[in-house]
């Protein structure tokens, strides 16, 4: 008799705490897998939560009534597949990052996650207690399954104890956010698969929360390491995939392919600007449009995440505004097919000078008059925004951010910034990328969007007379270099400096990096695309005077 179990995995978006709505996803998944008589739907890890959950798990109402929406849809299984789904679950006020089986009207039985992460963008052992019990493995169609839920499978003791037990294949349900690296790590560096040889089905969540952006990617891998990619990158769907027991292997007709280079990074940030703004239920977004790099690029995924007709570009001109840029925001706002507006903060400008003559008598002009100006576009679009309810989004990338050349309560002022964990130099090549393609998905017109002149000019703030962002900064591509071994590498300062750069730029970079803490700590949001983002990843104290001697 041969053992074959049809699996329907479900690569969906829930959205954390909308426990109804993510009900609903659900059963939209179980009414399928019910048509196409699967065996079994595997749902990702927390799905009735929403993953991650962070302190929400700590509020006793939200675990109840996850747990009894799980009980709800456990008693519409008479007679259908079973359910494996991830909730939070509730023993003797202990609770577990669980994946529940539901079967035959009940919860027929549940695994809890082990292996708690506590690192990088993960507090899991904050919030959870770590499974103890024995391995959780079930029986289906004559195939015996074991369950591991993410972490489990990225070291060798739950896996091992699983073969143990009598697994044949593993299911692993993850809430694996996206980065640069994710797909290298997942598929060659599972230490488990390594020491088991046991076939695993690996399916993911999909969409953006907060500053994670979740990509999917789920796929299959046979006991001899073939690989089946069953669903691709940055998107929802559901893929039918067989176990055959006897020969260890998985059949599908689902295939898929995922992007890779500027293509994926594009995507991970467009997903998750879009799904931060409509699962905040904002009605569109409204920017500052400079006619610089920075903003076009911003404006530009917006677009593509959201459809011209709900992203506002406002250009807002002072003196110190070139005539090229003018024409460059404008130009770069019709090729998107977007609302642009002009406001002249100059009347503003020239008010503030005004109020404050009397105290800024006999000094001379500095970086205060030129935030001043910053400021005032930073008041303007969040007035536009109280009115017309469209979110700010910001601008700035992770080179400005990392240096401290971004005006606190100035355009740094917004609810969310895209570009966050781009250095300037990845900002230009996301760029040129964009005007050659237009990525899977995006909303946005094709063609070259982006002005070319936006492109080659020099970057400058123009917050005064013939400014350049290089005539206070090491060119970018050192920049970003020095900045990329202090920050996502952790580097010592002489390793630094055996790249061949001067050791007074570093030094100073080093130091602009450590007394912009402050500013970071205020800043909004953004998707983390790098191995080490501002914000969840790394967290430096503000008050420090360390330096690297």
């Amino acid at each position: 008799m041969s053992k074959v179990l049809d699996i329907l995995a479900a690569q969906l978006n829930p959205v954390v705490g909308d426990i109804n709505g993510n009900l609903a996803l659900a059963r939209e998944a179980y009414a399928e897998a019910r048509e196409r008589d699967a065996d079994l739907l595997v749902l990702s890890e927390l799905f009735i939560l929403g993953y991650p959950a962070e302190d929400l798990v700590l509020k006793p109402s939200a675990v109840e009534l996850s747990m009894a929406a799980v009980r709800t849809l456990a008693s519409e299984t008479g007679g259908g597949p079973a359910i494996l789904i991830g909730c939070p679950w509730d023993v003797d006020g202990k609770v577990h990052n669980s994946s529940v089986l539901l079967k035959d009207g009940i919860v027929a039985g549940r695994c809890d996650k082990r292996e708690l992460p506590n690192y990088g963008v993960f507090d899991e052992k904050r919030i959870f207690a770590p499974g103890d019990g024995a391995p959780f493995v079930f029986t289906l169609k004559g195939v015996k399954v074991g369950v591991a839920i993410c972490e489990d499978i990225w070291f060798e003791r739950v896996p091992l104890s699983l073969k143990g037990a009598g697994a044949e294949m593993l299911v692993v349900p993850n809430g694996s956010p996206w980065r640069r690296t994710v797909h290298a790590e997942r598929h060659t560096t599972f230490s488990a698969w390594r020491k088991t040889g046991l076939p695993y089905l690996f399916v993911n969540q999909v969409g953006g929360q907060d500053e994670l952006v979740f990509d999917g990617s789920s796929y299959a891998v046979d006991d001899d390491g073939t690989e089946h990619q069953l669903l691709g990158d940055f998107e929802t769907g559901t893929a039918m995939v067989s176990f055959d027991g006897e020969s260890g292997s998985f059949q599908s007709q689902a295939r898929a392919t995922l992007t890779e280079g500027w293509e994926a990074e594009y995507r991970a940030a467009v997903l998750a600007l879009g799904d931060y703004v409509n699962k905040n239920k904002f009605p569109g977004v409204v920017l500052g449009m400079s006619g610089g790099i920075d903003s076009a690029l911003t404006a530009a995924m917006a677009v593509d995440a959201l459809g011209a007709e709900r992203v506002w570009c406002v250009m807002m001109p002072s003196k110190y505004t070139s005539s090229d840029s003018l024409e460059d925001a404008k130009a770069c706002a019709e090729m998107l097919g977007c609302k642009y507006d002009i406001i002249n903060i100059r009347p503003g400008v020239n008010a503030l000078d005004e109020m404050l003559a009397d105290q800024f008598a006999g000094t001379q002009p500095n970086t205060t008059e030129e935030n001043i100006q910053s400021r005032l576009r930073a008041v303007t679009l969040m007035a536009l925004s109280n009115k017309f309810g469209h979110m700010v989004v910001t601008t700035g990338n992770k080179s400005e951010m990392a240096v401290g050349y971004a005006t606190l309560y100035g355009d740094m002022c917004g609810g969310y910034n895209a570009l966050k964990d781009f250095y300037k130099t990845e900002v230009f090549e996301l760029a040129k990328w964009r005007n050659t393609a237009i990525p899977r998905g995006a909303l946005g017109p094709g063609g070259e969007v982006i002005p070319a002149r936006i492109i080659t000019k020099p970057p400058s703030a123009e917050l005064r007379e013939d400014q350049r962002d290089d005539d206070s900064l090491p060119p970018y591509d050192v920049l970003d270099d020095i900045l990329r071994g202090l920050v996502d590498l952790e580097e010592d300062i002489d390793d630094i400096l055996a790249r061949g750069h001067d050791v007074a730029t570093v030094r100073r970079i080093e130091h602009l990096l450590y007394i912009a803490e402050y500013k970071r700590r205020q800043a909004p949001p953004g998707v983390k695309v790098g191995g080490k983002n501002f914000g969840r990843d790394r967290r430096y104290p503000i008050t420090n005077r360390f330096r690297d001697d």
